[in-house]
């Protein structure tokens, strides 16, 4: 049987030629189609890697290369559908709307375009990026992993990855203790009795905190000039049981800051306990009549 007869055979009424044809064309499209993606991927990594030249941080980054990711599938499966008898004017549709179609496809559901244009909102609002250590409503706390097109990822302090919805990020309060400065204040509060020389507490206290390495110095030169203390102690509450001597001091980061608080309340602590000075907690009397 020569080459001519064999492609002139039929299966299902479809000669071998068109098979065959049809079979070339679908993998060179799946091949073009891979190849534009890894390229695409290989020259988001390359701009990252050159950082004193990126044009885009890395969170912008990764958003738009998701976007142009799926923008190429939809491309290459609109190619795909017209390859398919009956399917060209699906195709046609897809190509000449590729933006709808992409939405309609990627995103389905109200839900999932909220996601997507809340994630537009943070990656181009910058309220976080990833890298950042950030509090979402006062219960979320950790740092930024990933923002992708439908949620963020929140590494905690424990390791573990918390999976929030860009449209609840987006209406939420945040923390952010990576942007802008630094600093950060830490408020130790420490009751004591009401038999206590608040004088002698207040500054027992302050020579505790004085003490610590992680202290920083946020006085303007016009309050060292003045002699303004470094540590201020204030008494803020007159409690059922006892009186709250307040202090502020100020660490170079949040971190820095967590840590010096449970270092000086262990060590204001073993301090007053040397000094005989009560750090009272609440308690009931009891009164049994016959």
């Amino acid at each position: 049987m020569n080459p001519h007869d064999f492609f002139s055979n039929t299966i299902l009424d479809i000669r071998f030629e068109k098979v065959i044809s049809f079979c070339i064309k679908a993998f060179l499209i799946y091949a073009i189609t891979q190849a534009t993606v890894s390229f695409t991927k290989f020259l988001f990594r390359r701009s990252q890697k050159r950082k004193k030249i990126a044009i885009l941080d890395q969170t912008t980054s990764v958003f738009i290369q998701r976007i142009i990711v799926y923008a190429i599938y939809i491309i290459g499966t609109a190619i795909f559908l017209s390859l398919i008898p009956g399917m060209e004017k699906v195709s046609s549709s897809i190509l000449a709307g590729a933006g709808i179609m992409a939405m309609a496809v990627g995103f389905a559901s109200q839900e999932a375009l909220s996601n997507f244009i809340s994630g537009l909102f943070i990656v181009f609002g910058k309220p976080f990026r990833i890298g950042d250590s950030i509090m979402i409503d006062n219960v979320v706390n950790g740092t930024v992993a990933e923002i992708t097109l439908r949620h963020t990822i929140i590494r905690s302090l424990d390791n573990r990855m918390i999976i929030i919805p860009n449209s609840k990020i987006n209406s939420s309060t945040i923390i952010n203790s990576t942007i802008g400065e630094q600093d950060t204040c830490s408020f130790i509060e420490v009751g004591v009795s009401y038999d206590t020389d608040l004088n002698k507490a207040i500054a027992l206290m302050r020579d505790e905190v004085m003490r610590h390495p992680m202290l920083t110095d946020r006085r303007t030169p016009e309050e060292k000039r003045a002699g303004s203390p470094q540590v201020i102690i204030r008494v803020i509450e007159l409690g059922n049981s006892a009186i709250t001597l307040k202090a502020w001091a100020w660490a170079a980061n949040a971190g820095n800051a967590f840590v010096m608080k449970c270092d000086l309340l262990k060590s204001i602590k073993e301090c007053f306990d040397r000094e005989n000075i009560e750090i009272p907690y609440p308690y009931n009397n009891v009164v049994l009549k016959k």
